[in-house]
């Protein structure tokens, strides 16, 4: 009994080969996007400072300043970011760039903000220090309180958010590599058996030459009798229909 011998396999041809990695560049992309904003959503949610404050007893009360308080814009920012990346599944070339440089303005805003956080966590931190001691006021918080230590989450907001412009950078860039949209996403085209197309499909309506109306011929002599009889049925107070 002898072994049959294996097929080879098929050899990808160069266009599928650049459409397989056409498309993994649009998903690795897109992940990207989700990964970014999911990191910057999950910082937002840690404590980001710890601080010293006097209380109006003279002790001294230890604040932790929550990504919240600090940076409250990166929750809208980073939810912004993954309804980018839901358009981007199926947006064509144009929007590709709009939301390419959407991203990057997403990417750059969330480490503005993240970065003013750092340099100045007293400031950043007001409110939380208004609750704990009851003072309010900048001038007035600055005098009583000061930064006792930094969490590495707001690192970590600044790391994704440089990443999320860059990755914006990376969609302007790249977007005529992607794969086009699926079908079910283009504008429905209507053929007619002509061969003429339309988005509209009234416009491929054919319409039929109207019919010539066609005399009915009429006796003229039964119509004046039938009329005359109606008459003389009314005069006498009767009904013609009856």
């Amino acid at each position: 009994m002898t072994g049959g011998t294996a097929a080879p396999e098929p050899v990808p041809s160069a266009t599928e080969l650049t459409a397989a990695r056409a498309r993994r560049l649009k998903s690795y992309t897109i992940l990207a996007v989700i990964l970014w904003s999911g990191l910057v959503f999950l910082a937002w949610s840690q404590p980001w400072f710890s601080l010293h404050a006097q209380g109006r007893a003279g002790d001294t009360v230890t604040v932790t300043v929550q990504g919240a308080v600090a940076a409250p814009a990166l929750s809208a920012l980073a939810l912004a970011g993954l309804a980018l990346s839901a358009a981007l599944a199926i947006a064509g070339r144009v929007i590709r760039v709009v939301l390419g440089v959407l991203e990057f303005v997403l990417g750059a805003s969330i480490t503005v903000s993240s970065v003013s956080a750092l340099v100045d966590p007293v400031q950043s931190g007001q409110s939380a220090i208004t609750t704990a001691t009851g003072v309010a006021g900048t001038s007035s918080i600055g005098q009583i309180a000061t930064s006792a230590g930094t969490e590495l989450w707001p690192f970590l907001a600044v790391v994704s958010g440089v990443l999320m412009a860059l990755t914006g950078i990376l969609i302007v860039v790249s977007m005529r590599r992607w794969p086009a949209s699926g079908r079910k996403y283009q504008p429905v085209t209507f053929a007619a058996a002509d061969g003429r197309t339309s988005g509209n499909p009234v416009d491929l309506v054919v319409e039929s030459p109207a019919e010539p109306v066609k005399p009915v011929a009429r006796d003229v002599n039964t119509t004046r009798t039938a009329a005359v009889d109606s008459w003389d049925s009314l005069t006498r107070g009767q009904d013609p229909t009856d």
